[in-house]
């Protein structure tokens, strides 16, 4: 007899029967449903076979995509065979051809640059002219060529999202009348259940690069998503996820349930209280596409330290937090109590002279 394998649909891992929740739990991504559900969720959403020109797309990346190594820091960049990577984007280090990449890496959709370096470094350099105490060499052009095109792996969901909502609104209003006040009140039933559909929702595949500078630039127009072609890697790097599915899932069910939050409280009118009795909101079903969106992106070292900035390479949004020199700091502070109390004694002289 053919054992029956039950499939998480939100990571794909297989589930396992929970006896104290009594449904069936997956260990990755922690989403758990009962056999109910998991059948409703197979009716409505049916597996679909890659098309010629998706394999073909697919055996084109893998025949033309070269993958190198930086034994430094461990990054994994990706280009076309038509270009040679020497340094990490991250840690500028040498790196090291360390062979093809298989078609699982392959995105689906791609967002290509829509502007080229001097554009970036145009829009960094005005925007480090407003922080006065940066290290003096964080300006230099050799630091600014180090700025890369980078198209970052990213995750984007699609997630159908229960909402089950339950509270008590109350009106309060008051009048006078003669010699008398009076107050009434009113309580309703506040009710909403139903599923939510939240599209789009983004999650970089890289460990290395910090999840909030990537939603710092968001969001990304997805209207101008294209298939992933070998095209648009020609004179970019790319960088292989090292971060799967079910390892993103927590931060997509977060920001899903906060969209499926927003959308519930949206929809309740104005009380003079609610009073919250149930609120819950559940991903049922989770479709995912695995996107390169493009990101100009820069690091600098200062006291051994990281930091990183990223334009978005579509929009031109800027993000990042300067190193402080401390150094400068101090001596501005010093000149500016110098001149407070130049300021004070000439006043001084001026009214008592």
């Amino acid at each position: 007899m053919e054992a029956i394998e039950y499939k998480c649909p939100n990571c794909d891992a297989d589930l396992k029967f929970d006896p104290e929740s009594q449904k069936l739990s997956c260990e990755f991504c922690l989403s758990s449903f009962t056999e109910d559900e998991l059948k409703k969720i197979n009716e409505a959403y049916g597996e679909t076979t890659p098309t010629e020109a998706e394999i073909q797309t697919q055996n084109e990346f893998e025949e033309h995509t070269n993958l190198y190594h930086c034994a430094s820091c461990g990054a994994q960049i990706m280009c076309d065979d038509q270009q040679t990577a020497l340094f990490c984007y991250y840690c500028h280090n040498p790196v090291i051809l360390s062979g093809k990449l298989t078609g699982e890496y392959k995105p689906s959709k791609i967002i290509a640059f829509k502007f080229n370096k001097d554009r970036a470094l145009d829009t960094f350099r005005k925007w480090v002219q407003k922080r006065h105490f940066v290290p003096d060499d964080f300006r230099s052009e050799q630091q600014l060529d180090k700025v890369t095109g980078l198209y970052v792996p990213f995750w984007v969901a699609d997630c159908d999202v229960k909402a089950d909502f339950t509270a008590i609104g109350k009106t309060v209003r008051s009048w006078t009348s003669g010699s008398y006040r009076y107050t009434e009140t009113k309580e309703y039933n506040v009710v909403r259940r139903g599923n939510i559909i939240v599209n789009g929702i983004p999650a970089d595949g890289e460990s290395k690069i910090e999840d909030l500078l990537m939603e710092s630039i968001e969001p990304f127009n997805y209207d101008e998503l294209q298939p992933f072609s070998m095209t648009y890697l020609t004179g970019f790097f790319a960088d292989k996820y090292d971060v799967d599915k079910a390892q993103v899932f927590p931060r997509v069910k977060s920001r899903a349930s906060q969209a499926g939050k927003k959308v519930v409280r949206d929809s309740i009118g104005s009380y003079s209280s609610l009073a919250v009795s149930s609120e819950q909101y559940n991903i049922l079903k989770t479709d995912w596409e695995y996107m390169m969106l493009p990101v100009w992106f820069m690091t600098y070292n200062y006291n051994n330290k990281i930091y990183e900035f990223a334009i978005n390479g579509q929009t031109g949004k800027l993000a990042g937090t300067p190193p402080l020199d401390k150094a400068k700091l101090r001596m501005f502070c010093t000149a500016l109590g110098i001149g407070i109390t130049a300021a004070i004694y000439l006043l001084g002289g001026l009214l008592f002279g």
